[in-house]
């Protein structure tokens, strides 16, 4: 069964060791930069799966003083991550599925969670159009590997004009 929730101090060592495949590193960037100061309005997140880390992501509160496409009431999903060797089991996909009614309880009020996902990484796009993303039909150019779809996740109680 796989579950999210925030992550612990003390878990960041066991985070560290987490991967991606070569070909995804264009996607997600390198790990050690990902978790290397953090800013304040970064919260950590776990995906765990039989109680063991399979993957993180963060929750960014600040998100919209970075980035004039999100409001000032939508969180910002950064660095979703699933660890290599526990790609191809669901995991993703289940964790999405679950991010809606996670964030509606965890940050209530928030209308909505926005996020960009390269144009090139198709599968990522995929994953989030099944777990109830919307895409906007803008691109953000500021990405490092090209274009990228921008994305919003409504959340319980709020609809999100896409």
């Amino acid at each position: 069964m796989v579950e999210i929730r925030k992550a612990a101090d003390s878990e960041l060592d066991q985070i560290k060791t987490l991967s991606v495949a070569d070909d995804q590193v264009k996607f997600v960037g390198v790990l050690a930069d990902l978790l290397q100061e953090v800013p304040n309005t970064w919260h950590l997140h776990v995906i765990t799966a039989d109680k063991k880390i399979v993957g993180f992501f963060n929750i960014d509160v600040g998100y919209s003083s970075n980035y004039s496409f999100a409001g000032s009431d939508e969180l910002g999903l950064r660095t979703f991550f699933i660890d290599s060797g526990h790609q191809g089991k669901g995991y993703g996909k289940a964790a999405v599925l679950a991010l809606e009614p996670y964030l509606t309880i965890t940050y209530s009020g928030w209308a909505s969670a926005v996020l960009t996902v390269n144009c090139k990484n198709k599968s990522a796009y995929n994953c989030y159009v099944n777990g109830g993303f919307k895409d906007t039909g803008d691109l953000f150019h500021g990405g490092n590997a090209g274009p990228q779809h921008i994305m919003r996740l409504s959340l319980a109680g709020h609809s999100v004009i896409a």
